[in-house]
């Protein structure tokens, strides 16, 4: 009775737990809250100074005892605490001025494709631990695909390329469940890792993490662009020690993604040899659907239509496609059986 009473008073949220972005869909609201998903903690008494940007600002630039960290890894959690304590600060910011002092949320977040009993099980419990009553879990690409106003539960295949920030899942989804599936590590961050060797190798310059991404989102493409694109890049001279500048062009970043998009599209050419002909048949018709951040790069959708000779599609603002697919199941309770499951046992904690 009691978890009854308190739903009267608390929101149900869905939520994409992402390696990069967290992002909270709020039922009867929606999209409320989109921030990194990185956290500052003041190791000296392990007291959190910032969530989300506040906290991304702060990387490469904090004194020891201030450590700045990601606590998920592919979509998995690395850090238990510093997880459950970036979802509280998440479920109050939804709950301000909520007149409840303890926000008790329903939650169904996504998960990666190949999490595993243990890791389902702490993502729920880190959730219970930050305040919500109840956690369901759904299958990233399973919500991707809803969020991308696909017909799921139809007996037809849907393939769904999600390029994330730690990890890229392709799936081919029939009748509300996954048939067959691939999660790689190759996605937005390996992309910023290639560009930071690709500086480090031709030009002897150490970038951060963070200016490879700017420089990716800036003028980054997976196909020849009719206008050029230049950008600066900024690091430190690895000869002299000294700060350096260089103009780089979307040629020579093009270049140091290269290799990892050319494996990017050979894995969805595997995937599609192990899905059953039926179902490939119906690919063929309806094409790829491509969610996740990473779908923004430029020309990505031409470079993986050209390597498969398949239509692709964007799925609408990409970035958001399973957060608003988690905001869908919370509208459709029938679907949401379907298609999610209890992250842990500990439901209807007080």
């Amino acid at each position: 009775m009691w978890p009854s009473f308190l739903g009267y008073f608390t929101k149900e949220l869905g939520i994409d737990l992402g390696t990069a972005n967290t992002l909270v869909w709020v039922k009867g609201q929606g999209l409320v809250v989109n921030e990194s998903s990185v956290v500052a903690v003041n190791k000296r008494n392990g007291q959190v100074l910032a969530v989300g940007e506040e906290a991304l600002s702060m990387v490469g630039k904090t004194p020891p005892h201030i450590q700045v960290t990601r606590p998920l890894h592919r979509g998995i959690i690395a850090d238990f605490e510093v997880t459950e304590k970036m979802l509280r600060y998440f479920f109050q910011k939804v709950h301000q001025g909520n007149t409840l002092a303890i926000p008790r949320p329903f939650v169904v977040i996504s998960v990666p494709l190949d999490i595993t009993e243990v890791e389902r099980k702490a993502v729920g419990d880190a959730a219970m631990s930050a305040g919500a009553r109840e956690v369901l879990v759904v299958e990233a690409p399973i919500a991707a695909a809803i969020g991308a106003n696909l017909a799921i539960s139809d007996p037809v295949g849907n393939m769904v390329v999600n390029v994330g920030g730690g990890m890229t899942e392709i799936a081919v989804i029939s009748l509300n469940g996954v048939v067959t599936s691939r999660a790689i590590p190759i996605a937005g961050d390996e992309l910023n890792r290639n560009i930071v060797q690709y500086a480090r190798d031709v030009f002897n310059i150490l970038l951060g993490e963070r200016v490879a991404d700017s420089i990716k989102i800036a003028i980054g493409s997976a196909v020849e662009l009719t206008e050029p694109l230049e950008t600066p890049m900024r690091g430190r001279d690895l000869l002299s020690g000294l700060p350096r500048e260089i103009i780089i062009n979307d040629a020579q970043v093009r270049e140091a993604m290269g290799r990892s998009l050319k494996a990017l599209i050979e894995q969805i050419k595997a995937m599609l040899e192990l899905t059953p002909p039926e179902l490939v048949s119906d690919i063929y018709q309806r094409g790829i659907m491509l969610t996740g951040g990473g779908a923004l790069l430029r020309g990505l959708d031409l470079a993986i239509s050209h390597g498969t000779g398949l239509p692709v599609h964007i799925a609408p603002d990409p970035l958001l496609a399973v957060v608003r697919g988690t905001g869908i199941l919370l509208e459709q309770p029938t679907l949401l059986q379907d298609v999610a499951f209890p992250a842990t046992d500990r439901l209807h904690r007080l």
